[in-house]
């Protein structure tokens, strides 16, 4: 019997994939499949209190590893506390953030290196990989406008890094393209909502209907 269906969704801050992510979820619980929306870092009572150390603009002083261990930490206890048992309860788990963005922010815009961060996570994540990661991609000047241009959202500790560092968290996110071909996909974040939607609600469907039991 199948185990449910894991996808993660990564982009910048204002790539538009939350938005992207409501969308999803309505159209296939409109289908009959049993769907479950979380976030990372959160998603669950433990995680939500790291969320805040970890976004807070009152903890500038952060070390780059401690930024790392806490994001896996709270990662750690959102897997087994949430995303586990929704899979084994045969449901599409529609995740904002995932490991991915350890790897591009800490592994590689901190300068962590990725197989360090990947190590880390590892002991965190176990093998639980997700079956499909969708890359919202645009581009980080569109991104930031778009982040301080949104009165309904608060600017996080992150929001608030160097260019420098929003531009080599997006050129992260090309490699890891390029290293997980088969698993991270990327798509046209430049367009509305609705369209940009359309083509991951699409993308999804096409890797479902290889499946059975879902529903």
């Amino acid at each position: 019997m199948m185990k449910g269906y894991f996808i993660t969704f990564e982009g910048t801050d204002g790539s538009g994939k939350t938005s992207v992510i409501k969308e999803v979820e309505k159209h296939f619980k409109s289908l009959g499949y049993q769907v479950l929306v979380t976030r990372e870092p959160g998603g669950i009572r433990i995680s939500e209190k790291i969320r805040d150390v970890l976004l807070g603009r009152e903890y500038p002083e952060m070390d780059s590893r401690t930024e790392a261990l806490l994001f896996a930490a709270s990662r750690r206890q959102h897997l087994v506390e949430k995303i586990l048992p929704a899979l084994a309860s045969n449901k599409i788990v529609l995740c904002d953030r995932y490991v991915d963005s350890s790897l591009v922010y800490q592994g590689i815009a901190r300068g962590l290196g990725v197989d360090e961060v990947f190590e880390i996570n590892q002991f965190a994540i176990e093998n639980h990989l997700p079956d499909l990661t969708i890359f919202v991609d645009v581009t980080p000047e569109v991104a930031l406008a778009r982040v301080f241009s949104n009165e309904f959202r608060e600017v996080n500790r992150l929001d608030l890094e160097t260019k420098k560092f929003h531009d080599m968290t997006y050129h992260g996110y090309q490699t890891l393209l390029m290293k997980f071909p088969n698993r991270i996909i990327a798509i046209n974040g430049d367009d509305t909502i609705q369209n940009v939607s359309k083509t991951a609600i699409e993308l999804i469907e096409s890797k479902l209907s290889k499946l059975d039991g879902l529903k």
